[in-house]
């Protein structure tokens, strides 16, 4: 039976490896946007709380896999935009499953392609 340090271990890796991979599908977007975007995708309904994934992309970007810049949305409000850093998706996932067990599926038109 997992510990619950490894099941959170589990569920914060999957989310890094979903934000890098939208991130690499969608270019430089700011939290909302990218949690929009997940929530369309998603085969099951997938919820994300916007400061959950704002933490995903802070380590993210300690971790040099993602890069930040303030910038202004297309409503004219400052936000952070985070975009691709020098760590690839690959890299970084290299030790996961092929499908990583992630429900999100390719779409057409949403730049990302097959099963995650």
């Amino acid at each position: 039976m997992a510990s619950e340090e490894s099941r959170f271990k589990v569920w914060q890796g999957t989310l890094d490896l979903i934000s890098l991979r939208t991130l690499q599908a969608i270019g430089p977007q700011h939290v909302y946007a990218i949690a929009t975007r997940l929530e369309q995708i998603s085969e099951q309904p997938l919820k994300l709380n916007q400061g959950t994934l704002y933490s995903a992309l802070v380590r993210l970007e300690q971790e040099g896999c993602v890069k930040g810049s303030w910038a202004k949305t297309d409503s004219h409000r400052e936000a952070k935009f985070y975009a691709r850093g020098r760590e690839s998706a690959r890299t970084r996932s290299g030790s996961l499953a092929p499908n990583g067990g992630v429900g999100v599926k390719g779409a057409r038109g949403t730049g990302v392609t097959g099963d995650w």
